[in-house]
């Protein structure tokens, strides 16, 4: 069963820092890209960061810019997102993705597959 799943999300202070992961599964993703997006209350699913698996290319939400990185372990087959100097704002669901074609991407409608999402909450 070819599937994402996300953990590490948690309820932190603003400032502080969290680790999400994706722990990918099912199939081979040498020849994919990853994204991770966020979805707020009330609000459109956005682009966070994306990478592709070898970790050569990296692109960033300009929100999130200097305080997110994104980064791959290939034995392992997980992505992680660590977000640091965290803002009320960066409160959502983050979500997982991955896309066939190795091309990084930051629009939503290209990725395949999908986790289930992990919930992050800075407090003010």
């Amino acid at each position: 069963q070819v599937q994402l799943v996300e953990s590490g999300g948690g309820l932190v202070q603003a400032g502080g820092s969290l680790r999400l992961s994706c722990a990918a599964s099912g199939r081979t993703f040498s020849n994919y890209a990853m994204g991770w997006f966020r979805q707020a209350p009330g609000k459109e699913r956005e682009f966070v960061a994306t990478i592709n698996w070898s970790g050569s290319s990296t692109y960033y939400a300009d929100s999130v810019k200097g305080r997110f990185t994104i980064s791959t372990d290939n034995a392992k087959n997980t992505v992680y997102l660590q977000m640091n100097s965290l803002k009320p704002e960066d409160t959502a669901v983050y979500y997982c993705a991955a896309k066939a074609t190795g091309w990084i991407s930051s629009s939503a409608g290209v990725y395949e597959l999908w986790g289930q999402g992990t919930q992050v909450t800075v407090s003010s």
